[in-house]
């Protein structure tokens, strides 16, 4: 495609997500692209503070993730882990020796004052990241999971109890009195704006708490612009994390058309995979237009790929 012209925000969770806004980098400029981060599954970990998607997100936007091991950063080692193991018996949530350092960066930051923005905003310059990155809010929100095992926060259900328990519902506590980053109404705002994507990560836990800021929704109907999706589901099959086994459990159909659905009238565009292009003729409509893409991404050529056919979508759209 030719290069693309205005800037586009990125509304992201944790891996798949950030496999598409390193996409987006390799295609845009640095200053046309704003990656905006869930915070709600962000908690306090070794009396550290662990925000897990900003961390995703931002190791792939450095090129330092371990796209191996899906997590994390490459070439990690574990003695820190191991020592801790062995003193106190805890060993439910991994961190590795350079990861601990980003945790230990941003906790020392925080308790001198700083903000959430501005220390992300420090990290990615240190680690290399070509684009801006911002929390959704510099407010405290946490996912609690209600669930057939009992409440849990979040990376209790994710990572210590690996999604098993049935999912009742989902409250983000503390999602009344947070209010959207000023930094984002900001760039939602930016008249140089020309598109909005949605990418394809969990839409119950990732996405669902960015847009249940107070005043989100209306920022992104006020741009003005068309806001694309990227479906996190291919073939019935989330594939990273629970998203297709959440859907059954809210007794959703685990297809791409129920995803489209579920943002409904927020969407103009919605890119699925070509081995689900019967659904297009489900989520196409007047509002709407669906596009089928290779949305698998296994490498960065692939990455590129799906960014290009998700700007191709808005540069038609606007």
């Amino acid at each position: 495609m030719q290069a693309f012209s205005g800037k586009i925000v990125a509304l992201s969770g944790g891996v798949g997500g950030a496999k598409l806004a390193r996409g987006l980098a390799e295609c845009l400029a640095p200053d046309q692209l704003t990656v905006v981060a869930n915070t709600a599954d962000d908690f306090d970990y070794w009396d550290l503070r662990i925000c897990p998607d900003i961390d995703s997100i931002l190791y792939a936007l450095a090129d330092l993730n371990d796209e191996e091991r899906g997590w994390g950063l490459r070439d990690e080692s574990w003695r820190t882990m191991v020592a801790m193991r062995r003193l106190t018996g805890d060993e439910w949530f991994q961190l590795g020796d350079q990861d601990l350092a980003t945790h230990l960066f941003r906790t020392m930051a925080l308790r001198r004052g700083e903000s959430l923005t501005a220390v992300t905003a420090a990290l990615a310059e240190r680690l290399g990241s070509p684009c801006r990155l911002l929390p959704m809010t510099e407010q405290s929100v946490a996912t609690r999971v209600h669930s057939d095992q009992g409440e849990l926060a979040f990376q209790e259900y994710f990572v210590r109890e690996r999604c098993e328990p049935k999912v009742e519902r989902i409250v983000f506590e503390g999602i009344d009195a947070a209010e959207l980053n000023p930094a984002v109404h900001e760039a939602l705002a930016d008249p140089a704006l020309t598109g909005i994507v949605i990418c394809p990560s969990n839409p119950f836990l990732s996405i669902d708490p960015i847009l249940s800021l107070r005043g989100c929704r209306e920022a992104i109907a006020a741009a003005g612009v068309p806001v694309v999706g990227v479906s996190p589901i291919i073939s019935g099959r989330a594939v990273k994390g629970p998203a297709a086994k959440l859907m059954e459990e809210l007794d959703m159909p685990n297809t791409a058309a129920a995803v489209a659905d579920y943002y409904g009238d927020l969407l103009d565009g919605f890119i699925i995979d070509d081995c689900d292009r019967e659904q297009c003729a489900q989520i196409a409509n007047p509002r709407r237009q669906c596009r089928t893409a290779q949305s698998l991404m296994r490498d960065l050529a692939s990455k590129r790929q799906l960014a290009v056919d998700t700007l191709s979508l808005l540069a038609e759209l606007h």
